[in-house]
């Protein structure tokens, strides 16, 4: 699932191209990436309106147009494309949005989990959302303070987009790597010292992923808006390299599941501890 850094990458990249475009309309053949919405409310609404700004809030794309609000989430298998309408049809392009001009916005993606909102307001979809971890209003005083409140295993924690916004299964499992914690310790466990490692781990881990233009896993995965592959795949320490050693002291990486998630850890570098 693209997570903070691949979906920066997005916002950065339309940033460069769909300011100041108008939408000449919207085609939808799977009415399921609609759920505020029907495919016929999405053409007509989004028709005349200029696209004003692009963003990210926490893994949602985020359009700010002349009247409403365009959100995207790509979930499992969703990428983004600007091509010519002459281009050949994408068969996985479920959502496809016509461009005054001539191009389209092409949301792909196979696996049909993706959703696409357009609404006058943002907030039903962002307003439950977390801090942005890399936002300089969370400062080490604030996560520490949300952190305090908590009580549940850590990468459960992390994944809470309530609790922070943007993180995935990749980028915890990294972070947690480089702050030398278990998966499994418990929040009200971590000492002082803890907390803040695993602040710089977090803030570090995602700058890395965003500077590498986010990571791809296979060849189906992630790809940007020209459809290359991000980078940050050739520098992972942990995730998805299990048997492999690791790269802090050579001890084989193991799996565990966790919260139902596939999990990654260094079991010398990441000791269970108390609370695991």
């Amino acid at each position: 699932m693209p997570e903070l850094p691949e979906v920066e990458t997005y916002a950065r990249d339309l940033a460069t191209v769909l300011p100041g475009r108008t939408f000449a309309g919207a085609r939808v053949d799977w009415p399921n990436q609609l759920p505020r919405g029907t495919p016929r409310a999405l053409d007509t609404g989004v028709r005349g309106q200029s696209v004003l700004s692009v963003g990210r809030r926490g893994k949602y794309l985020v359009m700010r147009l002349t009247r409403d609000w365009l959100i995207i989430h790509l979930k499992m298998s969703g990428r983004l494309q600007v091509v010519p309408a002459t281009e050949p049809a994408n068969p996985h392009a479920h959502v496809v949005f016509a461009l005054a001009g001539g191009d389209e916005l092409r949301f792909h993606d196979p696996r049909k989990f993706g959703r696409v909102y357009l609404l006058a307001d943002p907030a039903p979809v962002l307003g439950p959302l977390g801090p942005e971890p890399l936002d300089a209003a969370l400062t080490p005083d604030a996560f520490r303070a949300r952190i305090a409140s908590r009580r549940g295993r850590l990468k459960p924690l992390l994944l809470d987009q309530t609790f922070v916004a943007g993180l995935g299964n990749i980028y915890v499992d990294e972070s947690l790597w480089a702050a030398r914690l278990h998966p499994l310790r418990t929040a009200d466990t971590l000492t002082p010292g803890e907390i803040n490692r695993l602040y710089h781990a977090i803030r570090d881990t995602l700058a890395r992923g965003i500077a590498a233009r986010g990571t791809s896993l296979s060849a189906g995965g992630y790809r940007d808006l020209t459809g290359n592959p991000g980078e940050m795949q050739g520098t992972l320490a942990v995730f998805r390299r299990t048997g492999h050693p690791c790269p802090a002291c050579g001890t084989p990486i193991t799996r565990l599941p966790v919260a139902g998630r596939g999990t990654h850890v260094c079991p010398r570098c990441q000791p269970a501890g108390r609370g695991a």
